[in-house]
């Protein structure tokens, strides 16, 4: 990272004997042990996020012995090693902690910009865009700012990325929050075109967590926190994301952008066709294209295994689901090609679950350009 930017940007900090992360000069919770030393197995909250959790165990419970952290989550060379026992060939991997990081700077965009360009140029090292075109590493662009957005654009398709990611709902820039699909941003959103590279939008804190403050609560996340009112309150990022690029015209514009959703899950899917379908129903003349179809078209959604899957294939053809398996997490799945248990449950044909479990995958990182 640049000298000038390093302090108000990420630090570790002891605090009371334990290592803990600051960013903007503030102790940083969104992941409750950011050194990632000790951890729980893959899936351990599996059955606890199906809704079965009989005992009322705790999360803390839940979570089981905590073991030294895996060589295979920190080495790629070790990580294609296990992925090759967990019979998978290749896979987008996205920043865990760095889906929070944007929010948490966002009182201070140079220094937010100045963090993801760095972020970039470690995983970059470390990971690679498109390493042994088995890992791909996915780098992380605020659009904060349309000229920084548009250079690390570039800095990253000379590198090979296949896939970028963007942060769900408005954008803040110095000129306060905008949609994404903002003529302002066409510019980006032309070259994004042009090379063919995916955008995909990742669960991770936003704008929209500053709503709940509303209903008294705090808007920091912090990952596993036990927090019934967040869960259930309805406002919906990913969900209003696709809205704005939609009914702002981002796919009249730029017709060819490729969009998936990764840990979002899928219920919002179908509330969202609704109200897609009954706008235009309701003024048709408005409308260049179907934005029902244009979504159906443009986004490629990765659902949760406890979604409802059956209600999904209604809805989503098979060609633009993907497998999630957010792999190694605790509320991933421990095996990730078990998903083809609740696909099968769900209705899906051998064909189908060929497309979701590996091909939609495989054509998502192949560039396609305009």
């Amino acid at each position: 990272i640049e000298p000038e930017f390093k302090r108000r940007c990420m630090q570790w900090a002891d605090v009371n004997g334990r290592r803990m992360l600051l960013v903007g000069g503030k102790i940083n919770r969104f992941i409750p042990n950011p050194t990632f030393d000790m951890l729980s197995a893959p899936g351990s909250l599996e059955e606890y996020f199906r809704g079965n959790n009989p005992k009322g165990d705790s999360v803390k419970d839940l979570f089981g012995e905590l073991l030294p952290c895996d060589p295979a989550y920190r080495d790629r060379e070790i990580r294609l090693k296990t992925m090759d026992s967990l019979g998978i060939e290749g896979a987008l991997f996205f920043p865990t902690l760095g889906v929070g990081m944007e929010q948490a700077l966002i009182h201070d965009l140079p220094a937010m910009q100045a963090a993801f360009r760095a972020f970039n140029r470690w995983l970059d090292d470390d990971w690679g865009f498109a390493y042994e075109n088995r890992i791909f590493g996915v780098p992380y662009i605020t659009l904060s700012d349309l000229d920084n957005a548009i250079a690390e654009l570039e800095w990253v398709l000379e590198r090979d990325a296949r896939c970028i990611i963007i942060q769900t709902g408005p954008v803040t820039t110095v000129e306060g929050m905008k949609s994404p699909a903002d003529p302002r941003f066409d510019p980006f959103w032309a070259r994004v075109q042009e090379s063919g590279v995916a955008v995909t939008y990742h669960g991770g804190a936003n704008a929209y967590y500053n709503l709940i403050t509303m209903w008294g609560e705090s808007a920091e996340m912090e990952a596993h926190r036990f927090e019934p009112l967040r869960q259930a309150l309805s406002h919906d990022a990913v969900a209003d994301t696709f809205a704005a690029i939609v009914l702002h015209g981002l796919l009249d514009r730029f017709p060819h952008l490729r969009f998936a959703t990764i840990e979002t899950g899928a219920d919002w899917v179908a509330p969202l066709l609704k109200r897609l379908g009954k706008i235009h129903g309701q003024t048709p003349s408005a409308f260049r294209n179907d934005p029902v179809e244009q979504f159906k078209r443009s986004v490629w959604v990765s659902p949760f295994y406890e979604n409802d899957l059956a209600k999904l294939r209604d809805i989503m053809s098979a060609d633009h689901l993907l497998l999630g398996s957010d792999w190694p997490h605790t509320e991933g799945l421990a095996d990730p090609l078990s998903f083809t248990t609740d696909l099968t449950e769900a209705g899906f044909t051998d064909a189908e679950q060929q497309l979701i479990m590996y091909d939609n995958c495989k054509k998502l990182v192949q560039r396609q350009p305009h």
